[in-house]
């Protein structure tokens, strides 16, 4: 059964069961005239899709140039050392990479390693992009050849990616979910939610609406191993498809929510959009409606982590798991199964 829901809708029902599929009304950093953070939908625009989730809020517009004036200062800066190292072989190396280092220093920093070890680095690329604040694993690829590979496998859906994120907001009724919709830029160049149906549509610049598939699990909230003494949250895998713009606002930061993303595809700020729209974004995320400030701390970065990659070898074949260390922000909310 597929069941629409209401403009209006208390937040206690929010979620339906999973047996229901449900439908919600509801790169670095482009700098451009200042009505980019605005564009909301006019009647002149009703012949491209309209972006369902908000514009970006003027915070962004005055803390995101310092960040990426700090960054690219930092990076510059930046030294790979083997502690950054998480895997490598003679067609692969996999490293940790800090928040607040953009990707390209990551590789350019990486024949320096390679170098004292005698390995070939003319056919260096990278088989996984971060964004500049994401810290954990990056994978590259020491030849042209197994690049290759690893496009396809990307491409075919290989490749299994995991992340986690602290998010504030209000603690989700559900437990784990699936979000399905639309992704791309609007008319001035940010990255936004799109309806699920206007995948393949044209927008504004010329690109078209594509697919975005992100699943969630919630893990602790406020600090605790999440939902074992709560009786009221579904256990069941919901699943929502967007159609229409969130009922859930930002503006209501009460809880502390760390969440596992898995994204199935692989599109620009995918969880961050996912966040921002599910009413849980990101600690530190300014862009998209994330806490700045919160406890008496600022936040120079977004609390997002690439956990994990795992596939299958694209020489040997045989099943590869990398993870990265955990950051700080989730040693204490994961304690119990860290042990």
């Amino acid at each position: 059964m597929t069941v629409k829901l209401p403009l209006q809708i208390p937040l206690t029902n929010f979620f339906l069961s999973s047996s229901s599929t449900k439908f919600f009304q509801h790169h670095k950093f482009i700098w451009m005239a200042s009505q980019s953070y605005f564009d909301y939908p006019t009647a002149a625009s009703t012949d491209y899709p309209v972006p369902l989730s908000p514009p970006l809020p003027e915070l962004s517009k005055e803390i995101e140039p310092h960040r990426a004036l700090t960054a690219s200062s930092k990076s510059a800066l930046f030294t790979l050392e083997r502690s950054h190292v998480i895997f490598e072989d003679e067609w692969l190396i996999a490293v940790n990479k800090p928040q607040g280092i953009y990707c390209e220093s990551i590789l350019s920093s990486l024949p320096d390693l390679l170098n004292d070890s005698g390995d070939k680095v003319s056919e260096l690329h990278l088989a996984n992009r971060l964004d500049r604040d994401t810290s954990g694993v990056m994978l590259i690829t020491k030849l042209h050849k197994v690049a290759a590979k690893f496009v396809k496998a990307f491409t075919d859906h290989k490749v299994r990616k995991t992340y986690l994120a602290f998010c504030v907001g209000i603690a989700p009724k559900w437990e784990k979910i699936t979000i399905k919709s639309g992704h791309g830029r609007s008319k001035y160049g940010a990255w936004r939610v799109y309806a699920a149906s206007d995948a393949g549509r044209k927008l504004p610049g010329g690109s078209l609406v594509k697919d975005m598939e992100t699943s969630f699990e919630v893990l602790s909230v406020n600090g605790l191993e999440c939902f074992k003494q709560v009786s009221d949250l579904q256990k069941d895998e919901a699943v929502v498809v967007v159609q229409e713009q969130s009922v859930i606002g930002c503006d209501l930061k009460k809880d502390e929510i760390l969440v596992r993303a898995s994204p199935r595809s692989g599109r620009t700020h995918q969880i961050r959009l996912h966040c921002q729209y599910l009413g849980i974004p990101i600690r530190g995320d300014v862009r998209y409606e994330g806490v700045y400030e919160w406890k008496g701390s600022k936040y120079d970065g977004h609390d997002l982590h690439a956990e994990s990659l795992s596939f299958d070898h694209p020489v040997t074949g045989k099943p590869i798991l990398l993870q990265a260390p955990l950051p700080s922000w989730a040693i204490q909310p994961l304690r119990s199964q860290i042990k």
